[in-house]
């Protein structure tokens, strides 16, 4: 039967670590525990800042998503309302010429009927 070496291994690592902590710290035990901690502290704060970072790209992402969607939405109301006002204005237009016309056959009318009173044509 084989026996797994994972616990001798992990074991090995953890009295190196504290070797070293021990070492640095110059045999005292409360230094080094407060090395230890300290280190501990500044892997969570690096942690901490990439978490960060990675919820403000994300954030940033729905902010841009949002914007894109909104100027979207922009754009097709804007063409929208240009096109309305095109047609509005070619119904303007077309009223206007018919009354022009109606204007220039009822004065065409008018001035052949005086004409007639005095002899033309």
């Amino acid at each position: 039967m084989s026996r797994s070496r994972m616990p001798l291994i992990l074991g090995g690592t953890a009295a190196a670590g504290i070797g070293y902590y021990l070492y640095t710290a110059g045999g005292d035990g409360k230094v080094a525990q407060k090395q230890a901690e300290g280190v501990r502290h500044q892997a969570a704060a690096r942690r901490a800042e990439k978490d960060a970072e990675l919820l403000g790209r994300q954030a940033g992402a729905r902010v841009d998503s949002a914007l894109n969607k909104t100027e979207a939405e922009l754009s097709k109301a804007k063409s929208e309302a240009e096109a309305y006002a095109k047609e509005a204005r070619d119904a303007t237009m077309k009223k206007i010429d018919q009354f022009d016309k109606k204007v220039e056959d009822e004065a065409s009318k008018a001035k052949s009927g005086i004409s007639s009173w005095f002899g033309g044509k």
